[in-house]
């Protein structure tokens, strides 16, 4: 091994240490690595930078922004509001009829504002209609998950291997390219959790339940207590239209193929300070930097890996495991592989490691990329056997007072059943 490959093996190696044992924050710890790199002459100057520019970086800050607009302008409330007088009308099947439509709006926005705010209005429609809680809340989470999974923007995962497959040769994805395997697995996975999840979780259903932990320490999560987050805000109606106008307009633009989604993004993000829907402070406030920071950072680390020829060594390894076998086989390792990751480490650090390696082992194989990125954008999503997988797991693990077993319990075997639905679905619509 180089020097350099050694350096990148050692930094990776303490990056991923340091996520496990989570007492400093991701952002901080992808950043130290990044600073080390940096200082070592692993990459360059130019290269860091490039990584803080990057299309996927512009992308999610500009989105944070339309969002903020969205939820400032009181529109977010406002469907919350709908969507709990319909679930009084309803019962039971309108609280998951409401979680269905929380989960359409999470295949264009981010997750973790949405349960934020869609968390505390499930807990009290549920008690209001003398239901457990803990029934709906671990499903509110996953369904954003997996709905975050249909299209490109729909999780900061899918636009950072985009970015990184692009760094390594490959041709961006559309929009809404990843639909046709993303949307089998959160049709699948919603029946599961519709149908199987209430059953699993009955025995726990218990009165006075309390939170099991404190658990707003985590560092990896950087989310505390749901309920201070959830400010209600009166409905602001002409800005709602307009933010939500351009909102639409950047998705529209950027499936049409007329710029890619960073572009329209950023442009719509623009036009709303241009427009005082946000105010440039306002802008600024909605950009979560812990997240673009933490994917910058993980992303200098990639470049790292691709510069010293680190990836192209672990790709040898993994190819020498797959020697022999079909294609599909190395496709469901490949996905088994970075399903494991994803339950230990951040989504960022998964799709840093294993995108340029699936790049490498489908040219080993003398097939089509497409299908091996496609499963590393699902996998790296699937977390769901565990409460610290995912930033909404960490929401709902504190409010539903869950217990660690719940979340394998009910996730593991989603784990399994949408691994398949992805599998089938990547071999039909991304042939090799």
């Amino acid at each position: 091994m180089t020097l350099d490959q050694v350096l990148t093996l050692l930094v990776l190696g303490g990056v991923v240490a340091m996520l496990i044992w989570d007492r400093l924050r991701a952002d901080v710890v992808a950043l130290t690595g990044a600073a080390i790199l940096l200082m070592t002459g692993v990459v360059r100057p130019s290269e860091v930078q490039g990584a803080f520019a990057s299309p996927a970086i512009i992308a999610l800050a500009s989105l944070f922004v339309i969002a903020y607009a969205l939820e400032l302008s009181g529109l977010l409330d406002r469907a919350i509001s709908l969507g709990v007088a319909l679930c009084q009308r309803m019962g039971a099947k309108g609280i998951w009829l409401l979680l269905s439509m929380i989960g359409g709006v999470s295949c264009f926005l981010n997750s973790t504002p949405i349960v934020v705010l869609g968390a505390p209005v499930i807990r009290d429609v549920a008690n209001a209609l003398r239901l457990s809680p803990k029934r709906y809340l671990m499903p509110l989470s996953y369904i954003t998950v997996l709905t975050g999974c249909c299209t490109l923007i729909g999780t900061s995962t899918n636009l950072l291997v985009d970015d990184m497959a692009r760094i390594a040769g490959q041709p961006r994805f559309g929009m809404f390219e990843i639909t046709p395997v993303g949307l089998p697995m959160a049709l699948v996975g919603g029946l599961y959790l519709f149908l199987i999840s209430g059953r699993l979780l009955k025995h726990e259903d218990r009165e006075g339940d309390a939170p099991p932990v404190d658990i707003t320490h985590i560092a990896s999560a950087q989310v505390g207590d749901a309920s201070l987050f959830a400010e209600k805000r009166p409905l602001k109606l002409r800005k709602a239209l307009t933010a939500l106008a351009v909102f639409v307009g950047a998705i529209a633009l950027a499936a049409l193929n007329v710029a890619p989604i960073a572009a329209t993004a950023f442009a719509g993000a623009v036009l709303l300070i241009l427009l005082r829907v946000i105010s440039a402070d306002e802008a600024y406030s909605g950009l979560k930097p812990e997240i673009l920071i933490l994917i910058a950072g993980m992303v200098v680390i990639g470049i790292a890996m691709e510069e010293s020829g680190l990836a192209d060594a672990a790709s040898r390894l993994l190819i020498a495991g797959v020697h022999g076998l079909s294609p599909l086989v190395a496709l469901i390792v490949l996905y088994l592989v970075t399903m494991v990751l994803t339950e230990l480490l951040s989504n960022a650090t998964v799709a840093v490691l294993v995108t340029p390696v699936a790049v490498a082992l489908a040219e080993s194989l003398a097939v089509s990329p497409r299908p091996f990125l496609v499963a590393v954008m699902m996998a790296a999503s699937a977390a769901f056997a565990t409460p610290f997988g995912y930033q909404t797991n960490v929401i709902v693990y504190q409010m539903g007072g869950y217990r660690y077993m719940d979340f394998v319990r009910v996730g593991l075997p989603l784990n399994l059943i949408t691994c398949t639905a992805a599998i089938v679905a990547i071999q039909f619509f991304f042939p090799f």
